[in-house]
C-alpha cells in the first residue's frame, strides 16, 4: 500500500512505497517514471526513472543543478558538451544549471533523478516545454523570479 503523507502537519515526513506504485509512461517511447516527490510550487522532484533499451530523453536544457544516480544499466550523453560520457550502476552524474544535451539508455537504464526545477525541451523550432509537454514558461518562468 502506498501510504500518503498527512500533509496536515508539515513537520511529518513524506512517505512513499515505490513498490507498490505503477509506472507512469512518459510521453518519450520507452521511457516511464514513479513521482518521489513534487512540490508543484518550487518545481522540486525527486524520480524513479525506468527507459528501455534504445530509449531516449531528447534534446533538453537542466534549468538548475540536476543530480541523477544509476541503479542499473548505463546513461549516455547522446548530444552535447559530454557527448559519450557513459554513467553506470552505482555512479552518480550531477549537471550545471544551463547545462543541455540528449540522454540515451543503449542497454536500458534505472536511476533516481533530483531536479531543482523542470527540465526545459526543444521540441520544435521556437517551442520550449516541459516533460509533460506543456510550455515551460507559463508555468515555471516566475519560479526562477525571471
Amino acid at each position: 500500500m502506498n501510504v500518503k503523507p498527512d500533509t496536515s502537519n508539515a513537520k511529518r515526513s513524506g512517505y512513499v512505497r515505490p513498490q507498490d506504485m505503477p509506472w507512469d509512461k512518459m510521453r518519450f517511447p520507452g521511457c516511464e517514471c514513479k513521482t518521489l516527490l513534487f512540490d508543484a510550487k518550487s518545481g522540486l522532484a525527486t524520480v524513479l526513472m525506468k527507459m528501455a533499451p534504445g530509449a531516449m530523453l531528447p534534446d533538453h536544457e537542466h534549468v538548475l543543478i540536476e543530480q541523477t544516480y544509476v541503479l542499473s544499466g548505463a546513461l549516455v550523453d547522446k548530444e552535447g558538451p559530454d557527448a559519450g560520457l557513459e554513467v553506470g550502476p552505482g555512479e552518480f552524474v550531477w549537471r550545471p544549471a544551463g547545462s543541455r544535451h540528449a540522454a540515451w539508455a543503449p542497454r536500458g537504464c534505472e536511476c533516481i533523478a533530483m531536479f531543482q526545477i523542470p527540465n526545459k525541451f526543444f521540441d520544435q523550432p521556437g517551442r520550449v516545454v516541459d516533460a509533460a509537454g506543456k510550455d515551460w514558461d507559463p508555468i515555471w518562468k516566475d519560479i526562477l523570479g525571471r
